[in-house]
């Protein structure tokens, strides 16, 4: 009877344990759901503010500098040694198969492709994401954004407007320029490094490049400005009160935009290859 009744005990904390689980499975996935929503209304909210008036084109000015311009360098430098590192890289693997030509075929697809919009956003999403959930985050701890509803002034207009709209055109522009950038790093490594023919791999990269590998890139870098500048938005415009919740608000940015790039990449891969 003894043992009857241990083995009872212990089958029902067993079940209890497994209760326990189950509800805090079920609790975090009605958390998420519920930021997934939260996120989704947000971001109906601001494309749905695209094309009603006013329109602030001061901030809009400020943020195609703030973004674009302002990003340029970090941009270039991340493609330039990239491009360069792919082609020695490329050569160290091709050269024992004696495919050694093949390298400029592979850094102008690697670059156009993946490497210029997948770096681009990255470094994007690490500056001007996070310079985003910082800046309309202590507005918000510091009641500014209360203040521009007092003023009749909406705070999607004013603040999430311009900073979407301006990333969403000015990504594929940064990318554009890192393509160029990054095969030219290829270029110099290839001619100046490995001793290739200039005017011979210009026109290896010329004839294999295709316009869709151009565009897909292009296509994937204005969907990253889009994410980068609409999490660095959300997670600032709902930060909480005080410097800790203006710092989470910045980490959860970059954490964010980073992780659905990634994922945002392979499902547009996946819709231009596939």
């Amino acid at each position: 009877m003894t043992a009857q009744n241990h083995a009872q005990t212990r089958l029902v904390q067993f079940g209890n344990a497994a209760l326990d689980l189950c509800e805090t499975i079920g609790q975090s996935l009605m958390r998420f759901f519920a930021s997934v929503g939260r996120l989704a209304e947000f971001g109906g909210q601001a494309l749905a503010s695209f094309f009603m008036p006013p329109w602030f084109g001061r901030q809009i000015s400020r943020q195609f500098i703030d973004i674009g311009y302002y990003s340029l360098a970090v941009v270039g430098l991340t493609t330039l040694f990239s491009g360069m590192v792919l082609a020695l890289q490329s050569y160290t693997g091709f050269a024992r198969f004696n495919a050694e030509g093949a390298i400029a075929n592979v850094v102008a697809l690697s670059i156009t492709r993946e490497l210029a919009p997948v770096l681009a956003g990255l470094m994007v999403a690490g500056r001007i994401g996070a310079s985003i959930a910082a800046e309309i985050g202590t507005m918000r701890v510091t009641e500014q954004i209360d203040a521009l509803k007092t003023l009749s002034v909406n705070p999607f207009k004013y603040l999430v407007v311009p900073r979407i709209l301006a990333g969403t055109v000015v990504m594929p522009v940064l990318v554009l320029i890192g393509d160029i950038i990054g095969i030219f790093g290829g270029y110099i490594v290839a001619v100046y490094r490995l001793g290739f023919n200039g005017s011979q791999y210009v026109h290896q990269t010329l004839q294999f490049l295709q316009p869709v590998d151009v565009i897909s890139g292009l296509v994937k870098a204005a969907v990253f400005g889009f994410i980068v500048t609409l999490m660095g938005c959300y997670n600032g415009y709902n930060s909480d009160r005080g410097a800790q919740g203006v710092g989470a608000a910045t980490t959860n940015a970059v954490v964010s935009a980073s992780i659905l790039i990634l994922i945002f990449n392979y499902l547009l891969t996946q819709v231009f290859f596939s």
